[in-house]
Order: structure tokens, then sequence, then C-alpha cells
């Protein structure tokens, strides 16, 4: 039998084909962009006649039924990163969160997951039988798909094919195929603050020329991205790929011609979620591979890009340079990710630099400011970057040089960058906390 005779003898309906999902099951479902929402959907229609089912997956973007107290026992979800819906559903009580660096990802996820049937979404197959599994299923889904006992596709022709190592996934090793096509989804554009245009002009001048960059989701991205315009050279290596990228490539500032690793390639993780703009970016782009995340975000991988710079969001810093970047005390925000992966990646790169920013304060309902800069943090709170790994923190106010300082210099150095307001404070709890003499 040819591929296109094995592609037509294993279609079904979304339906029929989650009915491989029995109780007790792990099931791992494609993330983000690349979730198939026709599989989701119909198993969690079945959840009655479930129990126990383990669902993982994560930055969940649509409103799937298991994100919903009343599936809990049936169908348990673990995500591996939260998301706003992830963050919105939570106080439900039936979603739990892994706490891993992405570049342990293949370890945690196969042995925590251990799933033995796996949902994905992909892109038509080329004239060999391949499917691309897409903008964020390349994260892991290759080990993932060797390691369960049935795969389960929907194909969507709107998946863009995407270049890079362990991308696709071939017809012969799919069990069941369901057609089913659909806009993939976008994330709205993110104005731009003054605060954060501050902020990404800092860091956009500490950039130099042939630097290897990466940047994440939000304003601060795109706003560093915003004062890039005048660099040359620029390369990409990064856990996503985001809409900022995209027109520095469209400008030719990012031609990845001095990198040092994959070079003339924008390396990515596996996590591509934008507008319709970076999906038809990435399709069958030769300048652009994805990878595994779990290889990208590798620290040593990393450390392989001369002028590194990594350009990171945090929630809160304290005094000492401690980042908590993923949890509000004991409340879970989004999720360990690989923050500290590129941190420690560009401290190890020959001069390479790593950036952690943040607004100086919160505006609260009564009009006065909530410091994000603070002397300790809420019981709860997990750091997600040691103080010792920090080189930079940013604010509106200026940036913190903390990397191989002394606690004092630290603090003082904080302090400098605080919101005006609560400079005051902080220092006197700095001195009452015998962080200063």
């Amino acid at each position: 039998m040819n591929w296109r005779e094995d592609y037509r003898s294993k279609q079904t309906t979304a339906e029929e084909a989650v009915k491989v999902v029995k109780s007790g099951d792990n099931v791992m479902l494609g993330g983000a962009g690349s979730a198939p929402p026709d599989l989701a959907n119909a198993l969690c229609a079945r959840y009655k006649e479930l129990e126990n089912v383990n669902l993982w997956t994560g930055i969940t973007m649509y409103p799937f039924d298991y994100l919903k107290g009343e599936l809990k026992g049936h169908i348990n979800y673990g995500s591996i990163f939260f998301g706003p819906l992830e963050r919105m559903f939570h106080g439900q009580g039936n979603i739990d969160n892994l706490s891993y660096h992405f570049s342990h990802a293949d370890r945690a996820v196969l042995e925590s997951a251990r799933c033995n049937v796996m949902l994905i979404e992909v892109s038509e197959p080329d004239h060999r039988g391949y499917m691309s599994l897409g903008p964020c299923g390349i994260y892991i889904g290759a080990i993932m798909c060797a390691q369960a006992e049935t795969v389960v596709a929907q194909v969507n022709r709107n998946v863009p094919y995407i270049y890079g190592r362990d991308n696709v996934i071939h017809v012969s090793d799919v069990d069941w195929i369901v057609l089913g096509d659909h806009p993939l989804p976008e994330l709205p554009p993110i104005p731009i603050t003054d605060r954060e245009r501050r902020i990404g002009q800092m860091i956009a001048e500490r950039v130099p020329d042939g630097a290897c960059i990466q940047i994440g989701l939000g304003g601060v991205a795109n706003a560093v991205g915003h004062f890039l315009f005048d660099k040359k050279d620029l390369g990409v290596h990064s856990e996503m790929i985001t809409d900022s990228m995209v027109e520095l490539a469209q400008a030719g500032v990012i031609n990845n011609s001095r990198k040092t690793f994959h070079h003339g390639k924008m390396l990515i993780g596996g996590l591509c979620v934008g507008s319709t703009a970076l999906y038809e970016f990435v399709d069958r782009n030769p300048m652009v591979e994805f990878a595994p995340i779990y290889y990208v975000n590798n620290p040593h991988n990393i450390a392989k890009n001369e002028r590194f710079v990594s350009i990171n969001n945090a929630l809160t810093v304290d005094l000492t340079g401690q980042v908590a970047s993923e949890s509000i005390g004991f409340q879970t925000y989004s999720g360990t990710g690989g923050q500290l992966d590129f941190v420690r990646g560009a401290g190890m790169a020959p001069k390479g630099q790593s950036f952690l920013a943040l607004p100086a304060g919160t505006i609260k309902s009564d009009g006065t400011i909530l410091s994000r800069i603070v002397s300790a943090f809420k019981p709860g709170t997990a750091v997600t970057t040691p103080r010792a790994d920090v080189m930079y923190v940013v604010t509106e106010y200026g940036i913190a040089e903390l990397w191989h300082k002394t606690t004092r210099d630290r603090v003082r150095a904080m302090i400098a960058i605080a919101h005006p307001e609560a400079r005051e404070q902080l220092e006197r709890e700095a001195f009452e906390a015998g962080l200063l003499h």
C-alpha cells in the first residue's frame, strides 16, 4: 500500500477517532496554536463515560471543556505551561501545573505524562507523505508521538509546513486521520505603553550589530523590536518566534549572517503564536529552522552563539536580584519555562548579555503605586531565576547591573530603578532587614 492509499484508509471522524481513549489513559494534546480542536472537543464530549483520564497540554488557546471543574475525575488537565485561559479557569479545580525548565522538556514530559495516546494537528502531507507538526507541535511532538501507543492526527490545510529537526510525522506512523480545517488562533496586536517603550529603547541600545537575540512575547518584546531597526546582521536563537522578529527579518535586519551556531538560520524551539503574517512567514521558509525545545533551550547550545542577547519579562524582583516570573504568591501565573535556560546560556556565551525587564510599579485602583521591586516576595512566590545568575534588571527608570556584585551594591542598584514613590520605603526596609548598614 502506498502512502496515499494509507492516508485514505485511515480517515475517520473525530468522534470515532477519540474512542481509542479509555479510562486511566494519559493523553497528550498538541499545545497552544497546534491543538486539534475537533479532537479535543470530541474527547471532552465523552467525559461522563471516562474516569481518571489525564490530559496534558499547555497555553490553551481555545476554551475547551477540559478547563472546567465539572470534568475533574473524568478528564483531569495537567498544564505544562499556563496561559490566560489556564489562569482564568484555575480556580475551578481541574488544572494542575508541571514545573520544569524547557531545556528538560523531554525528560519532564516523558517521565511525568507518559502518554499512551497522542492527539496532534498537522499540515497536509507533502509529496512523500510527511506532515508538518506545525507552529507549536515541534516543541516536543516527535518524542511524544514516538512514545504513544496510538497517534491521532487532525489534518488542517491552514497549518504551515515548517522546516527543521524532528518537524514531521509520516502518514504510516499515524493510526487515525481526521480532516478538519480551521484558522489558526491569532494573538491580537499588543500596544506598546510609554513605559515599555522606554525599557525597550534602553535594552536596544545595548544590543550590538551581529548579535544573536532571544525575546519573548509581550509589550517589552515588541518595544525592543521597534528600536532594533537600525541594527545590522542580527541572528535569532529563541524558544519562540514573534511578529517583531518577522518585521526585522523582512527589513533585512535579521539575516543570521554572523551567527556562530546554526549559521544562516533563525533557530526556534517550536513555539510560534502570533498573526496570520507570522504563520505565512514560517511556511516553507528556508531561513527558519525549528527544533525541539529541549535542544534549542539547552544552555550549552545557547552559549555557542557569540554576542548572545537574552530578553525576558519578570513579574517582580527583590532587592537582592531574585526574579519571580511564574507565580504571584501561591497563585500560578505562567510556568518555569525557558527563562533560566537563556539567562544561563547568555552568561556562558562569549560577550553574552541577559536582560530581565518589568515595569517599576502597578497603579492600583486608588491611584497609589504597588512596587514590582520588593524587599521580600509574598509567601509562596516561586523564584524563577536565582540572583547569582542575573546580569541586568531593567525598568523604565534604568538598568540595574547586578552581575557578580555584592549584596549591598545590588540593593542600591535595585532601589535606583524602583518607582520614585517606592524608593524611600524600600531603603527603609533594606536597613531594617540588615541588607544595608
